[in-house]
């Protein structure tokens, strides 16, 4: 088993405490995420016989020793999964992931929008208490919410929900004709006297975005607010925009991202509006045993609390992250909070003790 040295993307709505504080250190700016896995856009790196290489480079050399038999032929020579500590400390911005169908036939087209062939299903387990929108409420309540606004300009888009148009409403406001800068001052006038919650998120979004209509998504979507310990798995078409808080994420090895909104970056209204479903929730996982098992094969997530020892089974590639206390693996490695480990599958099942709290991640095999 190899310990990890895991990249830290700095967006901009990463948090300056969290990882910073989970590791026993200072930020000098926003930490978003640390990347724990083989993505090629921030790969986790090890050392071997005192040469530095990366986890991807590792699986590349010997794909059938690391990721085990029965993953290479279910996913190929690739880690199916990406792990990630996510740390939120302003709104993502509003998004949808394809299928696998979908992004498999838009990539062999040469369509800009999708890095790799891949879907990306995705699963958040709360480390602290995280909230997010994801998927539309029913497009009647929508409507009357919008319409409480009393906004002539947006008569269109309460037209749209009225007819059970979701889908026609988003494109309405993400293809406004007019000044969107006007449209948001008016919709913050109106919600600012609106003493709800969801007309208060209105008027956050509104102060990081100005110019952005989409800040009515809270509106026009359901609010989950998830407690320590609680996951939520966020499957192919399913609109989403995580908002606040610190938490173990895990997701097929994708980028596959199309964008909806409260964004600086490229929005493609036609294909969005072409992979997002009306319809689609999100789902609760429970934690069965030690894991979440989400309806995703490329991946599992096990939080495990491994005082008195814990025998993980089977030879499948696992990333075992520590997020409190102090938690062994195997005899070899001892993990304080924000370190991690790789542990192939040719090292078959390992044991974890100590007196802390872990996540290990893991294909579905």
């Amino acid at each position: 088993m190899d310990q990890l040295i895991n990249p830290i993307k700095d967006y901009a709505w990463g948090s300056r405490t969290a990882i910073a504080t989970l590791m026993g250190r200072e930020a000098s700016g926003p930490e978003a995420e640390m990347w724990l896995g083989a993505h090629p856009s921030g790969p986790s790196r090890l050392v071997r016989d005192s040469a530095e290489l990366t986890l991807d480079q590792a699986i590349a050399a010997d794909p059938e020793g690391t990721l085990g038999a029965g993953t290479v032929a279910r996913f190929g020579p690739r880690l199916p999964y990406l792990m990630k500590l996510i740390a939120v400390d302003a709104p993502l911005s509003l998004q949808v992931h394809p299928t696998s169908e979908q992004a498999a036939e838009a990539f062999a087209r040469g369509d800009a929008n999708y890095s790799d062939s891949w879907h990306k299903p995705e699963m958040i387990c709360a480390l602290t208490p995280f909230s997010g929108l994801a998927g539309f409420r029913p497009a009647e309540q929508a409507a009357m919410l919008v319409e409480r606004l009393q906004i002539e300009a947006l008569q269109t888009v309460v037209s749209r929900l009225a007819a059970d148009d979701v889908l026609g409403a988003l494109r309405v406001l993400l293809e406004w004709p007019g000044s969107k800068r006007e449209l948001v001052e008016s919709i913050v006038w109106a919600a600012a006297s609106i003493h709800l919650a969801d007309y208060e998120l209105v008027c956050r979004l509104a102060r990081q975005y100005p110019e952005d209509p989409a800040v009515l998504a809270p509106l026009l979507m359901h609010r989950h607010e998830l407690a320590p310990g609680e996951a939520l798995y966020l499957g192919a078409g399913v609109l989403h925009c995580y908002l606040d808080g610190f938490g173990v994420e895990i997701m097929a090895g994708s980028d596959n991202v199309l964008r909806a909104g409260l964004t600086t970056k490229h929005i493609d209204v036609d294909e969005l509006l072409r992979i997002t479903v009306p319809g689609a929730q999100p789902l609760a996982i429970a934690q069965d045993g030690d894991a979440y098992v989400p309806p995703a094969p490329e991946f599992l997530l096990r939080r495990i609390t491994p005082a008195g020892g814990h025998v993980l089974g089977g030879a499948v590639p696992r990333i075992v992250v520590c997020v409190e206390g102090g938690v062994n693996v195997g005899s070899e490695v001892k993990l304080h909070p924000g370190e991690s480990v790789f542990v192939p599958a040719s090292d078959g099942p390992v044991e974890l003790s100590g007196d802390g709290v872990a996540f290990s991640a893991e294909p579905q095999i």
